[in-house]
């Protein structure tokens, strides 16, 4: 274990990974969750948490909002770290499409810390970061869904999997899912760390699942969308008002005044899906929703989202979300 005794506690030393643009709340969620660590245990424990940069001037995050360093890359690169965490950012170009931030010589710095440190940690696109310093080839890696596919595309050697909250491979590299995923993955660090006990105080703190039921398939329909024309857009918005019909391909390719063939072509090349997940996808998320914030019973959910019967609806809830509605929205209960 890397980690030294401050004011008698025996703290882990965590390096956050700094640079100009940075997500914020990659950079200051996980320290709130490390920071409930010495409340929620007996023993004497905890992190301390250095947030590095390649100078200590102030570093501007994609949210405006200033950070200051606490020191420099060259500075930390002397201390035994115990976990070096690595947040990501995107840029958005003219036309609206997304491009990681993997500046080169934060790739460099990342690529020379981790030889030093015990555990490395990506938050959301963070995993870019750490495949251009061929940290996770040979691995499976996950990221924010907007973004698997340029992964997987741009590092073919590391097996890209867009569904799960964070993924650990080969005992200490690990990958977190996008944005508020950052939570979950500290959460698993901290059990990792000092057992499941102390984590699920903490997540209690926090308000939180200690494992969130699912994957990040829950909150996207669907996870993979590649590019989208106002013909797919009004398909999409046409689904989802009416999810309690009944809906084939037939009846979208009517809808769209196009053959079934094109159709799916269309959900293919333009949505990265089949018209028939897509809408299971669509159901299953509108499904979540009412399991969450309202009493109805599963036969009236099913009926709601178009499953038809309780046993399709649970089929695919399973499917898609890995759990079933009842389990699903017993969780959701607990955090009220």
């Amino acid at each position: 274990m890397s980690a030294r005794e401050t004011g008698g506690y025996v703290n882990r030393l965590i390096v956050i990974v700094l640079f100009e643009g940075v997500d914020l709340l990659d950079v200051t969620g996980p320290p709130e969750v490390f920071s409930l660590v010495p409340r929620e245990t007996t023993e004497r424990v905890g992190y301390e948490v250095v947030l590095a940069a390649g100078t200590t001037a102030p570093v501007t995050t994609a949210a405006g909002v200033r950070i200051l360093p606490d020191a420099t890359f060259e500075e930390v690169r002397e201390r035994a770290i115990d976990t070096l965490l690595v947040p990501g950012s995107v840029e958005v170009d003219a036309e609206d499409r997304i491009h990681p931030v993997t500046d080169p010589a934060t790739v460099t710095w990342v690529k020379s810390l981790a030889a030093r440190a015990r555990r490395v940690a990506s938050v959301c696109v963070g995993a870019h970061i750490l495949a251009a310093a061929g940290l996770l080839d040979g691995k499976r890696a996950t990221t924010h869904w907007s973004t698997a596919r340029r992964l997987a595309d741009d590092h073919p050697a590391v097996r890209v999997d867009p569904d799960p909250i964070f993924i650990r491979e080969d005992g200490e590299v690990w990958t977190g899912a996008g944005i508020s995923a950052c939570l979950d993955l500290s959460l698993a660090l901290v059990a990792d760390d000092f057992g499941e006990q102390v984590a699920q105080r903490v997540a209690r703190q926090l308000v939180m699942y200690l494992k969130r039921p699912g994957g990040q398939s829950q909150f996207s329909v669907p996870l993979e969308r590649v590019s989208t024309t106002r013909r797919s857009d009004d398909l999409r918005l046409y689904i989802l008002n009416h999810l309690d019909e009944r809906l084939t391909v037939a009846d979208l390719a009517a809808y769209a005044h196009v053959s079934d063939r094109q159709l799916t072509r269309v959900f293919k090349t333009e949505l990265g899906t089949t018209p028939h997940a897509y809408i299971e996808s669509a159901r299953v998320e509108r499904a979540g929703h009412l399991l969450e914030t309202t009493d109805d019973t599963l036969e009236r959910i099913a009926s709601a989202c178009g499953f038809g019967t309780v046993d399709t609806l649970i089929r695919a809830f399973h499917r898609r979300v890995g759990t079933t509605p009842s389990e699903y929205r017993a969780r959701a209960r607990g955090l009220r």
